[in-house]
């Protein structure tokens, strides 16, 4: 006999999101870790939020969606809730049931401010790392510093001169004009610098971005993002080899690329009792015998390329080859977040595999 194809279901359907996610789903592995690092957070989300008026959306919730966009390389907001209505393992992530209205985008854009003010990312990073370095995944002492041009959301039809009087110029016509990062600026991206990655390309609009990684698997500990300029790169290593070190009174050392060698960068280093095991140019080079005849030395040289790893998995899969946002602290804030997720995927990998 034919079935009958009726599309009434039953009033009630007493069923969870988790028995929609299949066992070997790799959410399964990663959910216990990124619900470890918030739970630590509690204090810090507490403090955020007023304790009257009308409920929130659970800043854990954002967080958890905002992990679900970095790692699945979903290009919005908006694009990310559509996902959160239709997909069950990403309602079961974020802690949502069945029958849970998904909130707006928006959303988002209410948060960012007071989770930026509490500097949610860094702690959300810090976490993280701790949970790698109590499973004996870090080194506490050898470590890598770098950093990548991250291109600007701004056009480079923005890039105006700073006392621009003739508002009948079109925008983008830079015939007989010579640009400069002294003499103008973008009115779209003031942050942004035009910059270029090497000799020979196209300059474009960008802010930089900066990393600190440990040695043995490449976990990203400290994150900093500044303006591009040709010092930027040392300024942002200084500050966070500061942080990294602490008032720790073991040395460290602290591993990076011919851009570094410079005897400021390695004086000021050598003065917060971290071995600068930079890369040495041939001719005036900061560094000696002292530091280039041992051993760790050769193998710091090996192991700073770790650290490319996580800039190349934030610009091809966390989305930031271009910025979708603009302002220094807005980009630090999702760039901290984004180390964090790279961090999880890293560590659930390494767990699966021992």
């Amino acid at each position: 006999m034919r079935g009958s194809a009726e599309t009434f279901g039953p009033m009630f359907v007493y069923v969870t999101t988790e028995q929609f996610v299949s066992k070997n789903h790799p959410l399964r592995s990663l959910k216990p870790l990124v619900d470890a690092a918030l739970s630590k957070l509690d204090r810090d989300f507490d403090a955020l939020y007023s304790k009257t008026g009308r409920p929130s959306v659970p800043p854990e919730y954002l967080l958890r969606g905002l992990v679900l966009q970095f790692v699945y390389s979903i290009r919005s907001h908006v694009v990310l809730m559509d996902r959160v209505k239709s997909d069950m393992a990403f309602r079961w992530f974020i802690g949502l049931a069945i029958d849970d209205k998904v909130w707006d985008q928006s959303v988002f854009s209410y948060n960012q401010d007071r989770l930026i003010k509490a500097d949610i990312g860094r702690r959300f990073l810090d976490e993280v790392t701790k949970q790698a370095a109590a499973k004996g995944l870090l080194s506490n002492d050898h470590f890598s510093v770098d950093g990548t041009l991250l291109e600007s959301l701004a056009s480079i039809k923005s890039f105006r001169p700073k006392d621009d009087d003739d508002s009948d110029k079109p925008a983008g016509n830079f015939k007989g004009e010579k640009l400069s990062n002294e003499t103008h600026r973008s009115t779209t991206d003031p942050d942004a610098r035009l910059s270029k990655k090497s000799k020979g390309s196209s300059a474009k609009l960008c802010v930089m971005g900066h990393a600190l990684s440990e040695n043995d698997n490449g976990f990203v500990t400290q994150i900093e993002v500044t303006h591009a300029d040709g010092t930027a790169e040392r300024r942002a290593a200084k500050q966070m080899v500061k942080r990294q070190k602490g008032n720790r009174a073991k040395r460290i050392t602290v591993a990076a690329d011919k851009g570094y060698d410079t005897p400021d960068f390695v004086k000021e280093m050598r003065k917060l009792k971290v071995t600068p095991h930079v890369a040495s140019k041939k001719k005036g080079t900061a560094v000696d015998g002292r530091t280039t005849r041992h051993a760790t030395y050769r193998q710091s040289m090996k192991n700073r390329k770790k650290i490319e790893e996580f800039f190349g998995w934030a610009k091809v899969i966390a989305g930031f080859r271009k910025l979708r946002h603009v302002g220094l602290e807005k980009i630090r804030f999702y760039f901290t977040l984004a180390a964090g997720c790279f961090n999880l995927v890293k560590m659930r990998n390494l767990i699966a595999q021992t």
